[in-house]
């Protein structure tokens, strides 16, 4: 087959086949189109912001006019970058492609048309392409964790935080290096996840959008050579901030130099292997039977095992985290570098960036639903517990070490490693002690699943505003 109509069937991503509907939302937003439409914002912002510089050759823009222009971002359409598309066949620069079609439109603008086509070389002025790529890819990315990323991981923490308090009092044993250790609850345990969750989550959303419209090779040339007098940082200055809403970055080369962006992308990858570490955690742990899943009628486990239900959700979270985390890598890496005042390479680079963040809002998409089917087992919890008393050695030596006993560690060392320990053979040990009365009564009233510390209290007291403080009431 040569050729074959683009389909879900027939597309080379799977984000834009198989799971196209999961990412539905970052399309309008980190798609060519989503560029396209960025473009066209920064383009028009910044030839409004120029009318009101003072200008003899640009006077202000009438009120309707600039209504007018803007309505050109708000209504943009597949049509409209469609058309931007095509010109960029002639072209062959996406970005001028987009200042044709702007004075092509101006040409349309019916009762603005006058006032527009005196001023059309004003559309993009003193700008490189990077002016304007720089401030939409911010733009960009501002919407997608605003609109997208951050709502998901709001999703998987709300789930996380519920989970932590429905279970904060049910014991469960630990395992350290794979074997039995003290045990902890399983709301503790979830909320350890949410608790590194949420400051990862922070992070992200702390990350500053920076952007520069400040030339070829971020001197302002062509700017002064128009207008000398003028204070062209303080205007670009005010462009980026007031009328873009973007931090302001004063020192760059031809590109801005995507530090900020290495740092968004480091700060997701954070979240991506957090959220990795507790996919596999969740798989043990429906593997060993402390979680049960939900069945949807007619779901197949195995297409020869009747009896299975796998574990698809967390496995296909931890794959699709990897993938993410593998171009999120590759890009904070990456797109600082630039060779001399600019190379070509980041900008075929950045347009994955729909790529890792679709991954990751499939991930997290997986990861919510698996959570969702997850029913906790309380009796196989309760079981492990009680074929683990020997996980009370470490409580028993510790009170001995208090009041002075000899080689505490030793003898519960001798005692049970490598020794199936009951409760009659712990009590029994107990009972041999010289510990003052009320000491020996507490030990002997321990169980495995009533050694837990604080674990509930901890898990009962985090909630998204508490990270760890431990003078948070």
């Amino acid at each position: 087959m040569s050729s074959q109509t683009l389909s879900a069937l027939s597309a080379l991503s799977p984000l834009d086949g198989r799971y196209a509907a999961k990412v539905a939302a970052l399309r309008p937003l980190l798609s060519e189109y989503g560029l396209m439409h960025r473009r066209v914002q920064v383009e028009v912002e910044w030839f409004i912001a120029l009318s009101d510089a003072g200008f003899d050759e640009f006077k202000p823009l009438a009120a309707a006019t600039r209504d007018w222009l803007r309505a050109l971002v708000l209504r943009f359409s597949e049509a409209d970058a469609q058309a931007i598309k095509d010109i960029e066949k002639t072209t062959n620069h996406d970005v001028k492609a987009v200042e044709y079609w702007l004075k092509d439109r101006f040409s349309a603008a019916a009762e603005h048309s006058a006032a527009l086509q005196s001023a059309s070389e004003f559309v993009h002025f003193a700008c490189t392409s990077e002016d304007i790529n720089n401030t939409s890819h911010a733009l960009m990315l501002g919407a997608a964790r605003a609109q997208v990323l951050l709502p998901a991981l709001d999703a998987v923490l709300a789930r996380l935080t519920q989970m932590a308090h429905e279970m904060a009092a049910l014991p469960m044993l630990s395992r350290t290096h794979g074997q039995t250790a003290s045990p902890t609850t399983v709301g503790k345990e979830v909320a350890n996840v949410a608790a590194r969750l949420a400051t990862a989550r922070a992070r992200i959303a702390a990350v500053p959008l920076l952007a520069k419209m400040n030339g070829a090779v971020g001197n302002y040339n062509a700017h002064l050579a128009a207008y000398p007098g003028f204070d062209w940082e303080a205007f670009s200055r005010h462009v980026v901030q007031a009328e873009l809403g973007l931090v302001f970055n004063p020192y760059t080369i031809q590109i801005e130099p995507h530090d900020w962006m290495a740092e968004l992308f480091d700060a997701i990858a954070r979240a991506n292997t957090i959220l990795t570490d507790w996919s596999r955690d969740v798989w043990g742990y429906i593997s060993v039977g402390y979680f049960k899943q939900r069945v949807k009628a007619g779901e197949v486990g195995s297409s020869t095992m009747p009896h299975k239900v796998n574990p698809i959700d967390f496995e296909n979270a931890e794959g699709n985290f990897g993938l993410a985390n593998a171009l999120l890598g590759h890009m904070a890496h990456k797109l600082p570098v630039s060779r001399w005042q600019r190379d070509l390479t980041d900008s075929t680079v950045l347009r994955n960036m729909g790529v890792a963040l679709g991954y990751t809002v499939l991930a997290l998409d997986s990861l919510l639903r698996g959570l969702g089917k997850l029913q906790v087992n309380a009796v196989q919890l309760a079981a492990d517990l009680d074929a683990a008393w020997e996980v009370l050695a470490e409580p028993v030596q510790t009170v001995m070490r208090r009041h002075g006993l000899p080689d505490p560690y030793q003898q519960l060392k001798d005692f049970t490693q490598g020794k199936p320990i009951t409760r009659e053979l712990m009590q029994g040990f107990i009972r041999g002690l010289a510990l003052p009365d009320a000491d020996k009564e507490r030990l002997l009233a321990m169980t495995p699943g009533s050694y837990t510390g604080l674990a509930e209290v901890l898990a009962l007291r985090w909630s998204t505003g508490n990270t760890g403080d431990s003078t948070t009431p």
